[in-house]
């Protein structure tokens, strides 16, 4: 057999969880090839190396980041190879009609960091030419609040049953045209205006598809785990395979109990649902600010009576979580000067009380996509969770270039790296095989990507090779545009897309669709 590429002398794990195994891979168009190799065009010596299918990052908001930048290179430089958007009800589809639908989309994908220049399409399949070729592939979710934009006249209060229909509609057709799932953000407004029957309706749509119900859960002070019964619920009463976002644990209160979360997932699996969940590795999250402003607040910070608004926010996030003003900072905002401040920093910089510069940070022209890191969980928790069977590795990031303005939250450009180098050498948390399956294989089979995640010929030959000695994340909360170490090749399709830390010019990625 002629080979196109011959990855030669790595240490291969096949994304199963079974053991390495030293031996060459070759690769003919944008498949693993099976067979002896006669000649190949290209080789490329990975002795010392471990390859690895191409990580699947479950959980992205790169929906408007890609389009600005087709490279994703902090991604790419993780060995990251497949992007799923659409995650914790935001999505760049479906786009109701008129100008009013447009409008509220575009600023609603503003909490994502950056709103489109311009929205110049209506579905999945439009959005995808809009996206044009990327250097990593690229899977769909549909996003519960751009569901409510693209239907309702306005999404930010109760849905009429002519609504619902409206949405499932939406739904059905989305994955038709091959989205993954749905997903839910009901902390963000408008999908958080959706009782649990709403949520239902639509997950019984991608019940009927055999597609993926993702949520970012309710969250309300006091009821984390009451979140958690919401999400199983409707699983339960709807037969839909359920993936619970980003698992943790943000109440002070509820620190250092991973254990009553946990069990409602294995009960849940005990009694045969099909329920995961992701996490990232890291003790802090990353959201837009104006997340944890009442709905009513969030609907319209400019114009909500101040004096009301200003004793709601006194009164804590998500309704009674107290502030800790100083483990609050501003990791993007059109005041570069802020950027990096806590809350409480800028609360004294503007001799203000610190509920005031949350409103006003909201309020401004920019409200919508001033971003937040919050340093409200523990370390405990996100390893128990991390290293529970039932877990996956999701970033929560976006695809990025590394040099560029803010402090994002690290997480764009070291999850992978991170769970490599810090849970897997150092602490010896999680074998390097496991780790490796739990970015691979299953994601891919959470999805339904029956050709990715694996090294075995026919597969799509997305693939990874790092050093495991030195892998590792050098992205930090105070430095976070870092590019990782230890990453040295990263292949989608066949094509090199990264070597030794340099992005190239090749785009092979594509939207893969569901079926």
């Amino acid at each position: 057999m002629h080979a196109d590429l011959l990855l030669h002398g790595a240490l291969v794990l096949d994304g199963t969880g079974d053991a390495a195994v030293r031996r060459d891979v070759a690769i003919v168009g944008d498949r693993i090839a099976a067979g002896a190799v006669s000649a190949a065009a290209h080789t490329i010596d990975l002795r010392g190396l471990v390859l690895a299918p191409g990580f699947i990052d479950i959980h992205t908001h790169s929906d408007v980041s890609l389009l600005h930048d087709s490279a994703g290179e902090s991604k790419v430089l993780q060995g990251v190879t497949t992007e799923v958007v659409g995650n914790c009800g935001f999505s760049a589809f479906p786009v109701g009609p008129g100008p009013a639908h447009t409008a509220g989309l575009t600023a609603h994908l503003g909490r994502l960091g950056d709103a489109p220049a311009r929205i110049g399409w209506t579905g999945l399949d439009d959005y995808a030419a809009a996206l044009g070729p990327l250097a990593l592939n690229v899977a769909t979710l549909v996003g519960h609040g751009a569901l409510r934009i693209a239907a309702m006249d306005d999404p930010y209060g109760p849905a009429t049953p002519r609504d619902v229909t409206a949405m499932a509609r939406l739904l059905d057709d989305a994955l038709t045209a091959g989205a993954h799932g749905m997903s839910t953000g009901l902390t963000h407004t408008p999908s958080s205006y959706a009782p649990a029957a709403e949520i239902e309706a639509l997950t019984a749509v991608c019940a009927r598809h055999g597609a993926l119900y993702a949520t970012h859960a309710r969250a309300v002070a006091g009821g984390e785990f009451a979140a958690v019964d919401e999400a199983l619920g409707a699983a339960g009463r709807t037969g839909v395979r359920l993936q619970y976002s980003h698992l943790a644990l943000n109440e002070p209160g509820n620190w250092g109990r991973h254990a009553d979360a946990l069990r409602r997932f294995e009960d849940a699996a005990a009694s045969g649902l099909d329920a995961g969940f992701d996490v990232y590795p890291y003790d802090a999250s990353s959201s837009a600010l104006i997340q944890y402003l009442p709905e009513w607040v969030q609907k319209d910070p400019a114009g909500a009576d101040r004096r009301r608004a200003l004793a709601a926010i006194a009164e804590g996030w998500y309704g009674g979580i107290p502030w800790h003003w100083d483990r609050v900072a501003i990791s993007d905002a059109a005041d570069p000067e802020l950027v990096g401040l806590t809350l409480g920093q800028i609360a004294d910089l503007w001799a203000r009380p610190p509920e005031e510069v949350v409103l006003d940070l909201c309020a401004a022209p920019d409200g919508e996509s001033v971003q937040a890191v919050l340093h409200y969980r523990r370390e405990e928790d996100v390893r128990a969770f991390l290293t529970h069977p039932l877990a996956m590795v999701g970033s929560d990031g976006n695809a990025v270039p590394v040099a560029g303005r803010g402090k994002p939250h690290p997480r764009s450009f070291g999850t992978f790296p991170r769970v490599l180098g810090r849970y897997v050498r150092e602490r010896g948390e999680l074998a390097l095989a496991d780790a490796v399956r739990r970015m691979t294989s299953a994601p891919a089979d959470r999805l339904g990507l029956a050709d990715r995640g694996r090294i075995r010929a026919g597969a799509v030959a997305d693939l990874v090779a790092f050093d495991p000695t030195a892998v590792a994340d050098r992205a930090t909360f105070t430095d976070p545009r870092r590019a990782p170490a230890g990453v040295a090749l990263t292949i989608v399709a066949g094509r090199v897309v990264m070597r030794d830390g340099n992005v190239g010019a090749e785009r092979p990625g594509k939207v893969l669709r569901r079926g």
